[in-house]
């Protein structure tokens, strides 16, 4: 009997499955040899799925390397040495990989590649809502579009097998719901193909070096390709009509996600209209487009974040002669957000007042009176982490006036409340060149950076180097707690181990010592000595770099809860002890601790983990050591 994991077996698959584990199954049937990836929501899931292949059996090298132009080259040179690739990253890391990522559509990709893109509409998990759409003209790249997990699955099996054909780079963009919901997934039977290592790289089958006399014949090869993609934007299967009622002369143009809010809202609506829903958003299906425009009286064109698909339909109607009216994007709504049902529904009722209703049959017209939904919940740092105690240990070693510079990670959550750490945000490794600016001309004000390990390793080095070499006077501060611990606990360059086992762990003091840095290093949890620390740096001027380190805890009581043996422990208030100050819940901000009416302190048992690092916070010795709980 063959027992390998459902994603590989070569017989037939169906379960319930997410979008981002339904695509390691299209890897496994297109016999994809190479994935390379960073990790950043909304795909990690991927990586995931794959962890749970067990590693003899992965039909695949998979890694997560330092950054994605890193994991894009990796891709491109296994590509040209012959293998099917892919990698897979989030909507800003594209803004990482692009300088590697426009040159793609140029070179002669001998095995193919797919770029997964996970693209965040509604900012759920990303500093801004960057359409990525963009770079496909850019780079000369087509683009499929799935809306739900078996699209994700068949549109991976097309794209691959067009990019082998072509040996062109291929994108395959998904959104946040994308790659998160859930459905039965099916994938026929298939015939696994052994790895053939031949070494295929053919530097004549390039050329791969776009220097300057080379470009236009590179340029004119990718333009070539790409005008062959219009022909299979025609041909896919995933661009048709779905027909609605006759004789409305009404249609609606969507593409992706998109494209399952518009059918839900229409399955409501007595007369629906034609709805051409396209498989290829770049390069578009002109006769296909031209086609249901000349149809239509009226077109609305669905798509969310901008307007990608509005622009190259109303060129091929202008260039097709057509009158159809074309209404896109009409408000500055429309715009902005995910296209969920409700917001479809609403867009589709200001467009089509007497077609489609402002609520579904049968809903309320309004929310019911106090009816506000779930009450909110911040995002917040998780009992017992070192960045808590480090923020709380450096706001004492700050004046009220000094600037605090932000990166990318859990510490980003310092800019809440009490903290106030981190004034200044754009994305991953940018705090030391930003810090960098802001302390020149002034000396009243100390600038003080805050980056995470893996952050650091990611696009921080750049910005050490330069600060050092340009003698800039800020001081950062590394917030290294051992992974990557905002998208799923991923392992870095010094975490110790790898994706397939443990590796030599690269030291941050040892990398900033050999740039000549002057470094410190405390435990987060000794908060006084993480205080001194910081003031020191801050006398003493110039660049300075202090190591804030702890492990995750969250990571650290996951492994510890499977332990045979383990006891759970907590702190408790001592009542006689406890004057109200509320130092732990106002200032340290543990979520562990919470007021009761009176004003006393308790502490919710559910989320203490007995870590111990909120003794020292409170003046009044009031909370008592970490003991076994009760039900342990």
């Amino acid at each position: 009997m063959d027992e390998r994991h459902p994603l590989i077996h070569p017989g037939p698959y169906s379960e319930i499955a997410m979008g981002n584990t339904a695509i390691v199954r299209a890897m496994a049937v297109t016999g994809t040899r190479v994935v390379t990836a960073y990790p950043g929501s909304p795909t990690p899931e991927i990586a995931e799925a794959i962890s749970r292949i067990p590693a003899p059996e992965r039909p695949f090298h998979f890694e997560f390397s330092t950054n994605e132009k890193v994991a894009t080259e990796v891709a491109f040179g296994a590509s040209i040495n012959g293998h099917l690739s892919c990698v897979f990253f989030k909507s800003v890391g594209l803004n990482v990989a692009a300088d590697t990522f426009v040159q793609l559509s140029m070179m002669e990709l001998a095995g193919g590649m797919v770029i997964v893109m996970g693209d965040d509409p509604g900012c759920n998990s990303s500093q801004n809502e960057q359409d990525n759409r963009h770079i496909a003209r850019l780079a000369y790249t087509p683009i499929w579009e799935p809306m739900d997990p078996q699209e994700v699955h068949d549109m991976y099996l097309e794209a691959a097998a067009w990019s082998q054909k072509m040996r062109m780079p291929v994108i395959l963009r998904l959104s946040t719901h994308v790659c998160h919901a859930k459905m039965r997934v099916r994938s026929d039977a298939y015939t696994p193909q052994p790895l053939d290592p031949t070494p295929r790289f053919d530097a004549a089958a390039g050329p791969y070096l776009p220097i300057t006399k080379l470009v236009a014949p590179l340029k004119r090869r990718a333009l070539e390709k790409l005008e062959k993609t219009r022909e299979q934007a025609e041909a896919t299967p995933f661009t048709r009509v779905i027909p609605g009622a006759p004789g409305t002369g009404l249609g609606l143009i969507t593409a992706g996600l998109p494209t399952a809010s518009v059918l839900e809202v229409l399955s409501t609506v007595e007369a629906p209209p034609d709805v051409l829903r396209l498989g290829l958003v770049h390069p578009l299906p002109a006769r296909a487009i031209a086609d249901f425009l000349r149809t239509h009286g009226e077109v609305k064109i669905l798509e969310e974040l901008d307007d990608f698909l509005e622009q190259g339909i109303v060129q091929i109607a202008y260039r097709e002669g057509i009158s159809c009216r074309i209404r896109g994007k009409e408000d500055l709504e429309a715009w902005i957000g995910e296209y969920t049902p409700p917001k479809v529904r609403a867009i589709l009722h200001a467009t089509w007042p007497g077609l489609v209703s402002a609520t579904p049959p049968g809903g309320p017209a309004t929310p019911a009176a106090g009816d506000d939904g779930p009450t909110p919940r911040a995002p917040q740092m998780c009992p017992g982490c070192g960045h808590r105690s480090a923020f709380h240990a450096v706001a004492q070693a700050l004046a009220d006036d000094d600037i605090t510079v932000a990166d990318i990670g859990c510490h980003t959550l310092g800019f809440m409340p009490p903290y106030n750490m981190g004034q200044v945000l754009l994305c991953m490794g940018a705090s030391p060149g930003i810090s960098a600016g802001l302390s020149l001309f002034q000396k009243s004000r100390r600038v003080v950076a805050f980056i995470g390990d893996s952050t650091f390793f990611h696009a921080g080095v750049p910005g050490v180097i330069n600060a050092l070499f340009n003698r800039h006077d800020f001081t950062l501060i590394v917030m290294e707690n051992g992974t990557t611990a905002m998208t799923g606990h991923q392992d870095h360059a010094g975490s110790g181990a790898n994706f397939n086992g443990p590796v030599q762990s690269m030291s941050i003091r040892d990398l900033l010592v050999s740039m000549g840095a002057t470094v410190r290093e405390v435990d987060t949890y000794a908060q006084g000595r993480l205080t001194q620390l910081v003031r020191e740096a801050n006398e003493a001027g110039g660049f300075q770099v202090v190591i804030a380190r702890h492990p995750c805890m969250l990571a650290h009581m996951r492994r510890e809860s499977r332990k045979p043996g383990h006891v759970r422990r907590q702190v408790r208030i001592l009542k006689d002890r406890c004057d109200q100050q509320h130092v732990c819940v106002m200032r340290f901000g543990c979520p562990s601790f919470f007021l009761e009416p009176d004003g006393g302190v308790h502490v919710n048992e559910d989320l203490c983990i007995g870590d111990g690092s909120c003794l020292q916070t409170c003046p009044s010795k009031a909370i008592a050591p970490p003991a076994a709980r009760e039900d342990s």
